[in-house]
């Protein structure tokens, strides 16, 4: 049986238990008319900051999020993960590789980790991580989006994260190859991991300083900073870049719009995946008055589903 699905209230006093349960609701029955008010509320009322960590496999960001979770314990911070990992050929479930190595104490009630399978997705996240983004954003300080390893192209974590920050590796290429990656047009902040490497790690980062000068636009200037996990080199000061980035696009209602922007993107998705782009372009404008896309989206895809059904007995 499943669980009633608690109101915001009730989702904040329950603790991990209770998020782990509407997540778990939200994989299996995500269409839940009580589940997409709870969303609208969450989507209402963010608390903290959704952050997109990507990058190519290897580049160390499962390390990176156990280091960065750490520094924000000490700053008193609450942090939540969404770990997506790649999905097994024959169960579709997450393999778990992501999580295994983010080191985190279980009794520690202001940290919470949850794995997603990819599954079918193809662009570093899974079908619910924007909504999981959503309800955890509500109840914690950062919420730390790891997407599968990514290559030249996919780059769904800015429809996702409040900041994308991407990781580079040293060896990884010359400017030019930085350049061909997708992905480079996406990034916030870009952060040179295994900096413990020296020189190396420094030769890298000026080449990324190099595609993003040759891959420039309209956007703030996009910061770069060499980490380490392991000596936990630039760490902080990447932690206070997210904040100083965070605090500015507050200020200028740059987050505001990217997240009603995001919320239309995410529900523009859902129709589309279920009713094709003729049902996208029927669907779609009634969608305009939405205040949050939750409800509005369920309502929507309800109605929608009776109407192919019925029409489909006619056949």
């Amino acid at each position: 049986m499943t669980p009633p699905i608690p109101d915001l209230a009730g989702l904040r006093a329950g603790g991990k238990r209770t998020l782990a349960a509407a997540l778990s609701t939200l994989e299996t029955a995500p269409d839940d008319p009580a589940l997409a008010g709870l969303l609208d509320a969450a989507f209402a009322a963010p608390q903290g900051l959704g952050l997109g960590l990507t990058g190519p496999p290897g580049v160390g960001k499962s390390t990176l999020t156990s280091a960065l979770i750490a520094r924000l314990r000490a700053r008193g911070l609450s942090v939540a993960v969404i770990a997506v990992d790649p999905s097994s050929r024959r169960s579709g479930g997450a393999l778990l590789g992501d999580r295994t190595r983010i080191e985190t104490d279980p009794a520690d009630d202001g940290v919470f980790v949850r794995s997603m399978a990819a599954r079918r997705r193809l662009g570093g996240v899974a079908d619910i991580t924007y909504p999981a983004m959503v309800l955890m954003r509500a109840l914690f300080d950062l919420v730390l989006i790891e997407t599968v390893g990514v290559g030249q192209s996919e780059t769904e974590i800015a429809d996702c994260a409040d900041l994308v920050v991407f990781c580079a590796q040293p060896g990884a290429g010359d400017a030019l190859q930085f350049m061909k990656s997708g992905v480079m047009e996406t990034p916030d902040i870009v952060l040179v991991t295994k900096g413990d490497l020296g020189a190396s790690a420094q030769r890298a980062a000026a080449d990324v300083r190099g595609a993003l000068s040759l891959c420039a636009d309209d956007r703030p200037a996009v910061d770069v900073v060499v980490v380490s996990a392991l000596s936990g080199i630039g760490v902080d000061e990447a932690l206070d870049l997210i904040a100083q980035r965070s605090a500015l696009a507050v200020r200028d209602g740059g987050l505001a719009k990217k997240r009603r922007a995001q919320g239309r993107a995410w529900a523009e998705s859902r129709l589309a995946e279920s009713f094709g782009s003729v049902g996208l372009a029927a669907l779609g404008p009634r969608l305009e008055a939405a205040d949050s896309p939750f409800t509005a989206t369920s309502r929507l895809f309800e109605a929608a589903r009776a109407a192919v059904h019925q029409s489909l007995e006619k056949l």
